[in-house]
């Protein structure tokens, strides 16, 4: 029986040493000493990348002798196949296709498979644009040339050359979207080591031009899409990258107006430009830090005022009407007082056009700001076609200043409007009128105070709709026609100017969802509508001090 049974190990074990799985198991193999007998080939290959690599796993039938003929030659995909599947994608294999016969293959870069150079040597990244320039003269040169360039001649490791912007198996042409140099993909390209900050500490290197660069109007309008506007290459350059201090280099301060030039005419004419990435906090010119910390104090005490007001307030009539069993009759709520008409016609005209252009505003102007958002990256897909966004925006600016420009001229020629509007010119009485009113609102005044018709919070509201629109107006025409700007007068106008229209934005819009929407939705005496804008009579039953009786406030 144990006979038998070895018997059977010994049947089991040959069967499966000749087949596994249904599939046929490779030879053993042959020592590379055995074909250095007849091919000179081995004593090459100990000093190059597949010095490892057996002969016989490369070559088929290597063990019938003679060799037979027209045996298929080894394929670089039988071992590298995720690097052959990329370069299939490429330009150089779509001219390879075409029947371009000057169009690198792998032995083109790697050298003869016998004498492959390793990779990872820096022997091998120094010779890359070498390599490149075989066929890529000009650039080769230009390259050479170039701050890149020059630290490869030095032996920096970390010094990019032409593999690490282009790629190094799938090179693409760079009108190809899924190209690296790509316009769109171009930051991120450069961003792999103007990016990292182990880089930027080690070679001395400013560690924020990716993030400054994003931040800045070209970094935003790229992101979200353009694909007309400048990207690092179009100031930089493509292969002549040059220091700024070098005289020849396109960022030197004497040459940024022709660099700016090719897109912005007459840009840096009369001013010099200065810092075009887009610096901010501590390192920023004078003009543009003010800017922000005014902004910064004058956000947060606006709207944080606009809260306790408007929480006091709400607080106040939901105990009145709520907590202290005192029935209010819905009509009571709902009554519209048909001798108190609040907005006239033409007043719920313009109101119209202003909301409008304002929220469309809003939604345009922030999606610039925040192109990866779920609520704009939808509006944004056709960036690349058509500057869509822009355009929208822009129409909605020309409302914006054309509603006001009507509003100007119907109180001129209007004697109604006129008379109306004077009811929202400011008194010295709006001021304790605001103070008693606040003070009531947040528990601190036992007495309710007086409310005019047109009390301070409209006439707050109304004022601050009048210097938004002149501020962000001016601003906003100082950054559309950027060209005529930049002209005339320094870069730094239109920095304080993208500073101030951007956080005046966001004041307005914080405001409106705050102040304005609690007043004319969300405030127990009005909601859910207040119907002034549409019907020009408000349900709100405070205008009259009888009302406000009956409220029980």
């Amino acid at each position: 029986m144990r006979l038998g049974l070895c018997a059977a190990i010994l049947l089991i074990s040959v069967a499966a040493s000749g087949q596994t799985g249904g599939k046929p198991v490779r030879p053993p193999t042959v020592p590379n000493s055995v074909c250095a007998d007849c091919h000179e080939q081995e004593a090459k290959l100990k000093e190059s990348a597949h010095a490892a690599v057996a002969c016989s796993s490369c070559h088929l039938k290597h063990e019938e002798y003679p060799h037979p003929e027209n045996t298929p030659k080894p394929q670089c995909a039988s071992c590298h196949e995720a690097e052959v599947r990329e370069y299939e994608q490429s330009e150089h294999a779509a001219q390879m296709r075409q029947g371009n016969g000057s169009a690198p293959e792998c032995s083109t870069c790697h050298g003869d498979v016998h004498e492959a150079k390793r990779a990872l040597t820096i022997e091998f990244h120094r010779s890359v644009p070498d390599t490149c320039g075989m066929c890529h003269a000009k650039e080769a040169e230009q390259f050479q040339k170039s701050v890149h360039g020059t630290a490869v001649a030095a032996g920096v490791r970390e010094a990019p050359v032409c593999s690490d912007c282009h790629g190094g198996h799938r090179v693409l042409k760079a009108k190809d979207p899924k190209s690296t140099v790509f316009p769109n993909s171009v930051p991120d390209t450069c961003g792999h080591c103007h990016g990292d900050l182990r880089l930027a500490r080690r070679f001395g290197l400013p560690p924020d031009r990716l993030n400054t660069f994003e931040q800045s109007f070209h970094g935003l309008a790229l992101k979200s899409g353009n694909q007309s506007v400048a990207d690092c290459a179009s100031c930089h350059g493509y292969h002549d990258i040059l220091p700024s201090t070098d005289p020849a280099s396109r960022t030197n301060a004497r040459n940024l107006a022709a660099t700016c030039g090719a897109c912005h005419p007459g840009a840096g004419s009369r001013f010099a430009l200065g810092p075009i990435h887009e610096v901010q906090g501590a390192q920023a010119p004078a003009p543009v830090w003010w800017a922000e910390w005014f902004y910064s104090m004058l956000i947060p005490g606006t709207i944080g005022f606009m809260l306790l007001h408007h929480a006091g307030d709400f607080i106040r009539k939901l105990a009145s009407m709520r907590f202290r069993g005192r029935h209010v009759p819905m009509q009571l709520l709902r009554r519209i007082e048909p001798h108190h008409e609040r907005m006239y016609r033409m007043e719920r005209i313009q109101h119209g056009l202003l909301a409008l252009s304002f929220i469309v505003l809003v939604y345009t102007g922030f999606a610039l700001h925040y192109p990866d958002a779920w609520w704009s990256s939808w509006f944004l897909r056709w960036e690349d076609r058509a500057p869509v966004r822009g355009t929208v925006h822009r129409i909605a600016g020309v409302v914006l200043i054309g509603t006001s420009i009507l509003h100007i001229i119907t109180l001129v020629v209007n004697r109604k409007l006129r008379e109306h509007w004077k009811e929202m010119l400011p008194r010295v009485s709006d001021v304790r009128e605001m103070v008693e009113g606040t003070l009531w609102r947040l528990g601190l005044r036992r007495e309710r105070p007086h409310r005019s018709p047109h009390s301070y919070i409209e006439k707050m509201e109304y004022w601050a709709v009048v210097w938004g629109t002149a501020v962000m107006g001016l601003t906003g025409l100082l950054l559309w026609f950027h060209n005529w700007s930049l002209s005339v007068m320094p870069k730094v106008v239109l920095d304080v100017s993208r500073v101030i229209h951007f956080y005046e934005a966001v004041l307005a819009a914080l405001s409106i969802l705050v102040w304005h929407f609690y007043m004319v939705i969300f405030d127990p005496a009005v909601y859910p509508l207040d119907t002034a804008f549409l019907k020009g009579y408000s349900p709100r039953a405070e205008y009259v001090d009888a009302d406000e009786a009956a409220l029980g406030d």
